[in-house]
């Protein structure tokens, strides 16, 4: 069986799918932002809205996070470095018009209620600022 979409040496259905599912929650950060990953990867948009911090709702709804996940094709994740309750990450995929992209960030979370969420992030050129 192919490894998860994440990057991780797991099957998708041991990995990420029980997080996505709702079977078990994120214990880390990392899990947290891997799973979101392959939730994009699976256009999952009720997961990656219910994971993101309710501060953090009102920018974006749940059909535009759908289309943006379809528009791309995903191709790889690279966890650059994750510390306390921040991930830096390289996300590969190529674009509605057929050029390859790479989104570059440095995502914060937040433990609350029992519960890993995102809350925001830092991209690109603004990371070492």
């Amino acid at each position: 069986m192919k490894n998860c979409f994440c990057g991780n040496k797991q099957p998708y259905s041991r990995c990420c799918a029980p997080l996505i599912n709702g079977v078990v929650k994120a214990d880390s950060p990392e899990k947290l932002m891997r799973s979101r990953y392959s939730a994009y990867v699976m256009a999952a948009s009720q997961y990656l809205y219910e994971t993101t911090h309710s501060s953090q709702r009102g920018s974006t709804s749940k059909e535009d996070i759908e289309q943006w996940a379809k528009s791309n094709s995903w191709k790889q994740l690279e966890v650059l470095e994750a510390t306390g309750d921040t991930v830096e990450f390289k996300a590969h995929y190529r674009s509605r018009d057929g050029k390859l992209q790479v989104h570059h960030e440095k995502s914060s979370f937040i433990f609350e209620n029992g519960k890993w969420f995102y809350l925001d992030g830092v991209f690109g050129e603004d990371i070492n600022k």
